[in-house]
């Protein structure tokens, strides 16, 4: 999304609006990209539902109404009722993908053709003249050109959106007006290996021009790089060009360490643009091992490849047995990731079954508790507590910069929007994931100097927490006293970090840590009559039934269930209808694992990682 302006809707004229198109308008209203709607398999309304012209106008007002209701639902506030879909501007289109043809209001106008001879067309089964008549490239074309807007209009609104630098100075301005003499600004937004040319990275260039032999910066990295190629890309052919200017998507040879979400620049030390935020974080972990020993080097570097051109693939290797983990957004996400490896990189590997990833917090506020240096020079009093809810919220979104010691007094002041206290808000300084670190301390002297090795810890803690070594979630740890050596050499990094880690592994274990598991929403439509076999399926699993709606002669429900125990849903809910059904999931964050099995889960997953059963108690971190 975030190297588009715009972007076409599909809406199946037989489903309706579907989760994922709430999805997936979410994500391109969230990054300020306007929609348009083309509703699809418009031929099977007449041919299979036997709809007459009225039903069919109906079913079309309703898919309107639900995708506009979104968009005000989710639109920033100035631009809600401008980006409304309407047929009578041409904004809504009306078509058939499989048989190539399309129609909205402008091009009937334009030629002629009406409603009745679509139905009559379908009807009599001669879609290919159809698609003469109406081609859907030149419907879609028309759509697009009339109403998504050109990349100068765009990056007005755009740009204060995703990059949070100046935006009065020469960057800042450069891209505002997308003009190609300004300073490179390009952000990577897909990396692909070509058999032939290598890696491949693919970018929006938001301002100035990038040329081949041009020399330019990865933000993050330390060294500069020489473009070796630029090309544009026409359909699967990329075309080698010299320059691609401002407002064009460039694919670029020569860019070896960037990944999706990095920012290519003219300016060593320019402020990089927002990360690009998943809608949904991996869930489920696999180890990957190679079946031949030979194949290793390869397998790590096809890792590495595919989690810089899937971002949405964490790969990672476990310390203490060394084996790699690969993590990602559920159990056909990481299927799909396999077969990749093996069918396109043609490496033969062997996986586990899956495992859940859990999240770490608290459920009250600790006391305070002193962390000791193992020179024992140096003190540092730690409490922690649950972080505010609207808090964690806007953390999860990406709403609060992630550097904080940049945007200090941008991020106080978000922080006490949400509900934060002045002194708590104006102290904090690290966040990590959806979790914080505040220093509410007075004058205590040398702490500045100390404050990155405080953060260091903090961020180890939140990789990795007391109860079963799983990340951090909605985890406030508030820094309240420190008492440091006046010397500096009794105060580095192998003095403080320790110190700091155990003060808030101390408090966690004091203020009732829990685990929290992934929570999917399950989308299920299934005829009347085997929809109990289906509410059966799901509450079975834990799953909880939100919603069940009536449409037609099929039942549509809504529900949610632990990730956990999904595992195997799609064979168990087709053997359960006989194969008629249609269902989605997706993931909708954390939710308290229950009590009764709280112990048995945090056991589990502490003999899988080489743990000892039970944690440390409070004592083990007070030194």
């Amino acid at each position: 999304m975030r190297a588009v302006d715009g972007c076409i809707v599909v809406v199946c004229a037989v489903e309706g609006v579907m989760p994922q198109t709430e999805t997936v308008l979410r994500q391109a209203l969230k990054e300020r990209v306007k929609p348009v709607l083309l509703i699809n398999k418009v031929d099977r309304l007449i041919n299979e539902l036997k709809l007459d012209a009225q039903q069919m106008q109906d079913r079309f007002v309703k898919i309107i109404t639900e995708v506009n209701k979104l968009i005000r639902k989710m639109a920033p506030d100035e631009l809600k009722n401008a980006w409304m879909v309407k047929p009578e501007d041409g904004s809504v289109a009306f078509g058939s993908a499989l048989h190539n043809w399309a129609i909205s209001v402008p091009y009937m106008k334009q030629t002629g053709i009406t409603f009745k001879d679509i139905y009559e067309y379908c009807k009599n089964e001669d879609q290919k003249t159809l698609a003469k008549k109406a081609p859907i490239h030149q419907v879609a074309l028309d759509m697009v050109i009339r109403h998504l807007p050109n990349p100068k209009e765009a990056q007005k609104y755009r740009i204060p959106n995703i990059w949070r630098g100046d935006l009065d100075s020469e960057m800042g301005k450069a891209m505002l007006e997308c003009d190609p003499k300004g300073p490179l600004a390009l952000m990577v937004t897909k990396i692909i290996i070509d058999p032939h040319a290598g890696e491949i990275t693919f970018g929006r260039v938001f301002s100035g021009t990038i040329r081949e032999g041009q020399e330019v910066y990865i933000i993050g990295m330390p060294k500069p790089y020489r473009i070796q190629q630029v090309s544009v890309m026409v359909g699967d052919d990329r075309i080698p060009v010299e320059d691609i200017p401002a407002g064009n998507i460039a694919a670029i040879a020569g860019l070896r360490d960037a990944f999706a979400g990095s920012t290519i620049t003219t300016i060593p030390d320019a402020d990089a643009f927002e990360s690009i935020k998943h809608y949904s974080e991996p869930v489920v972990t696999v180890r990957v091992e190679a079946k031949r020993p030979a194949d290793l080097p390869k397998l790590v570097k096809v890792l590495r490849d595919i989690s810089k051109a899937d971002p949405s693939i964490q790969v990672e290797i476990n310390q203490e047995t060394g084996e790699y983990l690969m993590s990602g957004m559920g159990e056909l996400h990481l299927e799909i990731t396999e077969y990749r490896i093996k069918n396109e990189h043609k490496v033969d590997i062997i996986t586990s079954e899956p495992t859940v990833i859990y999240r770490e917090t608290v459920k009250k506020k600790s006391p305070v508790f002193e962390g000791k240096s193992p020179n024992k020079h140096n003190y540092l009093y730690v409490e922690v507590e649950p972080l505010e809810e609207e808090v964690v919220k806007a953390l999860l979104e990406g709403k609060i910069p992630e550097n904080v010691k940049k945007y200090k007094k941008e991020v106080a002041k978000q922080l006490e929007e949400l509900g934060m206290s002045k002194e708590e808000a104006k102290g904090t300084f690290a966040v990590k994931g959806a979790n914080l670190v505040t220093d509410v301390t007075k004058g205590i002297q040398h702490l500045g100097e100390v404050k990155e090795l405080l953060k260091q810890a903090f961020e180890d803690v939140c990789n990795a927490g007391p109860k079963a070594a799983e990340p951090l979630q909605g985890v406030k740890v508030r820094l309240v006293d420190a008492k440091l050596h006046e010397d500096a050499i009794h105060r580095g990094p192998a003095q403080m970090i320790p110190a700091m880690r155990n003060a808030i592994y101390g408090a966690m274990t004091l203020a009732e840590p829990i685990l929290l598991e992934p929570i999917q929403k399950v989308f299920v439509s299934v005829p009347h009559e085997l929809m109990g076999n289906v509410t059966r399926e799901i509450t079975q699993r834990r799953g909880t039934i939100l919603d069940i709606k009536n449409e037609g002669d099929m039942s549509i429900i809504q529900a949610k269930a632990p990730v956990a125990e999904m595992f195997g849903f799609a064979s168990a809910i087709r053997s359960a209808t006989g194969g008629r059904v249609l269902w989605s999931t997706e993931n909708m964050g954390f939710e308290p694992l229950p009590d009764f099995l709280q112990d048995e889960v945090m056991r589990k997953i502490r003999e899988r990682k080489g743990l000892k059963p039970e944690p440390y108690p409070a004592e083990h971190y007070a030194g």
